[in-house]
């Protein structure tokens, strides 16, 4: 049976002490336990953020990492690095790195292979622009997303993959995909994967939706059958609201 997953993105927001406030107020809610709860602070913060979640299931995500082992790359990050810290879980190829920092579907191959190599975990996240929508190549940029960067993987490796499919029109724009086109592209997204894989692999691997998701609309886009829960970013700042949309399936 898949994972329901929901993990909070906090992107460039939270200093220490913003952070330890954070935490401890979401660590006070009752969390679900039939939910995976994950929370990717800043680098600066993964260790505190460990040292606060240490007695709970909340898991502590990385929202990046470089492909490279080591080397002359000023300020990144390497897999070794972050399992240092005892953090195994890291996005790969989220929206803003892909257009902000001109990340392409290779550069991201090669973090998620880095990762990967290193015994990690990926969620994984993908989309298309609000010009590939109204083009109606928005299956397409997805299927060429999804296949450039994991449909040569092995089998086994699937294991360790989380989808997060990203309508990038859909963040911090306060518009959201409706409940109908979050499950039309998660059904694509699965059998995508059965048509390169299989029906178990297809039927395993949990895919996100990421795209504003809210406490008021949680519950009806995760209603969806391919929808296996949420990456959040404004809502996972605020820790009533966070958890309200954990408490959403």
């Amino acid at each position: 049976m898949r994972d329901k997953i929901v993990a909070g993105n906090w992107k460039m927001n939270n200093n220490q002490f913003q952070t330890k406030e954070l935490l401890n107020s979401i660590k006070s809610f009752e969390i679900p336990n039939d939910v995976r709860v994950m929370v990717a602070p800043a680098f600066t913060q993964l260790s505190q953020s460990n040292e606060i979640l240490s007695n709970t299931s909340i898991t502590v995500v990385a929202q990046n990492i470089n492909a490279a082992v080591s080397g002359a790359y000023t300020g990144e990050i390497s897999a070794d690095m972050l399992k240092g810290i005892e953090v195994t879980t890291t996005l790969i190829g989220h929206s803003e790195r892909r257009a902000i920092f001109r990340e392409t579907d290779s550069i991201i191959k090669e973090k998620v292979k880095a990762a990967l190599d290193a015994d990690m975990e990926v969620i994984f996240c993908f989309g298309e622009q609000l010009a590939d929508r109204k083009s109606n190549n928005h299956f397409k940029v997805v299927a060429r997303q999804l296949e450039t960067a994991l449909f040569d993987l092995p089998e086994t490796q699937w294991k360790r993959i989380i989808l997060a499919y990203e309508p990038v029109w859909a963040i911090g724009t306060g518009e959201t995909a409706s409940p109908k086109q979050a499950q039309e592209m998660h059904k694509y997204i699965r059998n995508l994967i059965i048509e390169n894989y299989n029906q178990k692999i297809a039927e395993d691997v949990a895919i996100l939706y990421g795209g504003s998701v809210k406490p008021n609309n949680a519950r009806e886009i995760f209603s969806g059958k391919d929808v296996d829960g949420g990456l959040i970013g404004g809502a996972s700042l605020k820790a009533a609201d966070f958890i309200e949309i954990v408490s959403s399936f």
